[in-house]
């Protein structure tokens, strides 16, 4: 579990770029709603067909925080967040937690070695099949 350490390298956030990187249909942008830097992931308004909690504005599902500290904001299925926030890899976003935006939107920490980035991209590929719509079952 990762509280307050920061990667001492950019290796990990290399690597969970590279494993992200073939997801079908991804268009990476600026974020339309993160610091300057950060680099978002959107779909085509064609493949964005999940929920509107599946999505920070727009069709931006995701976005990766720019250096130092590589944490991550994304949406997920309410019952995926909270697992993810129970098992110690992401908290809420505060201004879900005031019911601002969807509840599933959480905070991912920056991961710190390669196991860490692998944990990382499947969390964000959880929350690219819920902009696409795919069901708890497609998910696995």
């Amino acid at each position: 579990m990762q509280l307050e350490q920061q990667p001492s390298d950019d290796r990990p956030r290399r690597r969970l770029e590279a494993l992200l990187a073939d997801l079908p249909g991804v268009v990476w942008a600026d974020s339309l709603i993160s610091v300057p830097g950060a680099r978002a992931l959107t779909l085509p308004p064609d493949q964005a067909v999940g929920p509107r909690e599946a999505f920070m504005l727009g069709t931006e599902f995701a976005h990766l925080h720019p250096a130092p500290d590589h944490s991550l904001h994304l949406a997920l299925p309410p019952d995926v967040a909270r697992q993810a926030i129970d098992a110690g890899w992401a908290e809420q976003h505060p201004v879900a937690a005031r019911g601002l935006i969807p509840a599933g939107t959480v905070m991912l920490y920056a991961p710190r070695d390669d196991a860490e980035a692998d944990v990382v991209a499947a969390l964000v590929r959880t929350s690219y099949d819920y902009a696409r719509g795919a069901t708890a079952t497609d998910r696995g």
